[in-house]
């Protein structure tokens, strides 16, 4: 099997989180963990486009192999996930405008994962990563360690996809998504 660098998404509005990992074999090597911290932007749409330049930015800097996205969770809040959704079709957009493959996860997949329990903390979560890849120090938001979960969720899963959707490139997600579209 050949070297593989899978990028990991956190998709937000507030704070994008993302994690990059390289495989080697069956071992895992971190690369980075960062987040785009979007708290001073009020416009939602400057927000997106900032998402979109910012997941092409690390896609053209790191050459990922495959993209793994955590996918919005239902909450009681439309307009917060209206939003969340947003954010993550920018990210998913930019990744399949340079033909990377993308995988989404729900979040209680990538928690079991991590710490064999859906219901896991982010603080859980974190301390895991931690401890599986050897990070000298955990940064202040978690919302970087949940995308870099993303990838190491999708490192565990590459060869089981149910509860999962991948998309190659438009044609696939369009073919995969027929109810989403308008005639």
């Amino acid at each position: 099997m050949k070297d593989q660098i899978i990028l990991g998404i956190d998709p937000g509005t507030t704070i994008m989180g993302f994690g990059v990992i390289r495989i080697k074999g069956k071992s895992m090597e971190f690369i980075q963990l960062n987040e785009l911290n979007l708290t001073k932007y009020t416009d939602h749409y400057l927000k997106l486009k900032l998402i979109f330049e910012r997941t092409v930015e690390l896609i053209d800097t790191f050459h990922p192999d495959a993209i793994a996205i955590e996918a919005p969770f239902f909450g009681k809040n439309v307009q917060s996930m209206l939003k969340l959704g947003r954010a993550q079709g920018v990210a998913m957009a930019a990744g399949l405008s340079r033909e990377v493959p993308i995988t989404e996860y729900l979040p209680k997949k990538i928690k079991m994962a991590i710490t064999g329990n859906g219901n896991a903390s982010k603080e859980q979560v974190a301390k895991m990563l931690q401890s599986i890849l050897g990070l000298k120090s955990l940064p202040k938001n978690l919302d970087a360690t949940d995308g870099l979960a993303a990838a190491v969720c999708h490192f565990y899963n590459q060869d089981k996809p149910e509860g999962s959707k991948s998309y190659s490139g438009w044609s696939s997600f369009v073919k995969q998504n027929q109810d989403k579209l308008t005639k």
